[in-house]
């Protein structure tokens, strides 16, 4: 199923506007295929700490785009959204390298203030929502 985005009560509003500006946020899929031992070679674990090191993250169960494992999809932050930034979903993520262009891409702003670096180009996936009938 498609990640749904998580309601905020006022009370969390109001915590998080006092804490500054939302940063972007990154969806890991760890689900049937994604996470597991299907996607072989791969430190799963790892890969989600390194991740959460650095950006707010949220392991989603399936994304449902099980073909594309390992599957993250980078949020916008407040102002990327104020932007115009729609989520950015990438696959095939497995190995280190994208991993930290990931990393290096959301510390940077994320979609809608930073600009998303050429080699993710290659990960760039359509959610299954906006997929088109064949």
């Amino acid at each position: 199923m498609p990640a749904t985005p998580t309601v905020r009560t006022t009370d969390d509003a109001r915590t998080a506007a006092a804490a500054g500006p939302v940063p972007c946020r990154v969806v890991v899929c760890r689900d049937c295929c994604c996470g597991s031992p299907k996607v072989s070679g791969v430190d799963h674990a790892a890969q989600t700490a390194r991740l959460r090191a650095q950006v707010p993250v949220r392991v989603s169960a399936c994304l449902d785009v099980c073909e594309h494992a390992n599957v993250i999809v980078v949020q916008p932050s407040a102002e990327g959204r104020a932007a115009g930034a729609r989520p950015v979903w990438l696959g095939l993520v497995n190995d280190p390298d994208a991993t930290e262009d990931i990393v290096a891409w959301t510390r940077a702003g994320g979609p809608g203030v930073a600009p998303r670096p050429d080699i993710l180009d290659l990960y760039a996936i359509t959610p299954p929502r906006r997929r088109t009938a064949s």
